[in-house]
């Protein structure tokens, strides 16, 4: 691996390999092992979108892998002030030795990967968040035992999560059904995308507008927020369009009895989720978040180390 950019750029075995990965490094973690895999590296991480478990995890993560990360906010640098992409990503490849920014526009963390000589790591676009996404099904397999004949539904916005998690239970051979309301889907090219995947992986990817579908037989069921950063003025208008898909005990029914209910947080209690859902045995939230950090570790290894 040299970048991670989205998730359909990586292979099934990377995939695997990332998945076996953060399983080592969480369990030599939880054991006082230390792997200092990436000692004397540096990573620049670049902020144009804030964020609790993106900063904390990366850097944290960094530390524990033996290298220390630089954190760069958008009044730092001059990227996005003037200075091109091209010579920002020339003069951090000569500095550093990865990058890992969250940022609005894919097309920004594309081109740092095609004019920078330094892996680059996306931490989150408007169309992609694959180290999430990662963290999410090394939880699953900690939850489930093996993604094997799995099915997950997503309710909600069709947004960056859902773009990601689709490419990745393509990737995985997991069954996937998305519900989101009408003028909210995610574009086709991800769904044609993950539809071609799936075909070769052996499982399928349905896409409705009936959240009771969705959440049919599901053994896992995800949320996401209604009103993403950089969306705050269309609040009370989502939130009428989005309530019919708000998770609750009455749509839990329809899944599988022992379903676990996954966020990748921040959550709104009493808008995409109930307390009721959110809070009771069946969600594995704090799981996943943990997870961030070993599954990031492995991208940093892989990436910045060479492990796979």
């Amino acid at each position: 691996m040299k970048h991670l950019l989205k998730i359909s750029d990586l292979t099934r075995e990377e995939f695997d390999g990332l998945m076996s990965l953060t399983a080592k490094l969480k369990k030599e973690q939880k054991s006082g092992i230390e792997h200092h895999i990436l000692k004397g590296k540096t990573l620049g991480m670049i902020f144009t979108k804030s964020s609790t478990r993106t900063r904390v995890s990366f850097e944290t993560g960094m530390y524990q892998l033996g290298g220390q990360a630089l954190f760069l906010s958008s009044n730092d640098i001059q990227l996005g002030r003037g200075e091109t992409i091209y010579d920002t990503a020339n003069v951090l490849s000569s500095y550093i030795d990865g990058i890992m920014i969250r940022t609005f526009k894919q097309s920004d963390v594309e081109e740092l990967a095609q004019y920078g000589q330094i892996p680059v790591i996306n931490g989150l676009t408007d169309d992609h968040h694959p180290c999430q996404v990662l963290a999410d099904m090394f939880t699953i397999i900690e939850h489930k035992g093996s993604l094997d004949g799995l099915k997950m539904a997503y309710i909600g916005d069709g947004n960056n999560m859902a773009n990601s998690l689709m490419e990745v239970c393509a990737l995985a051979g997991v069954d996937f059904s998305i519900a989101t309301p009408d003028g909210f889907a995610c574009e086709q090219k991800y769904v044609d995308g993950a539809k071609a995947v799936a075909e070769k992986y052996g499982c399928k990817i349905d896409v409705s507008n009936d959240p009771v579908r969705a959440i049919k037989d599901a053994d896992v069921v995800y949320a996401d927020t209604w009103v993403s950063m950089g969306q705050e003025e269309e609040k009370a208008a989502r939130l009428k369009l989005f309530m019919p898909y708000q998770i609750n005990k009455e749509l839990w029914s329809h899944a599988n009895k022992d379903a676990i209910f996954m966020h990748c947080l921040p959550a709104y209690r009493g808008y995409e989720v109930t307390e009721d859902i959110i809070d009771s045995p069946c969600s594995v939230i704090f799981d996943e978040a943990e997870n961030r950090l070993h599954a990031q570790k492995a991208v940093m290894a892989a990436t910045m180390g060479q492990m796979l």
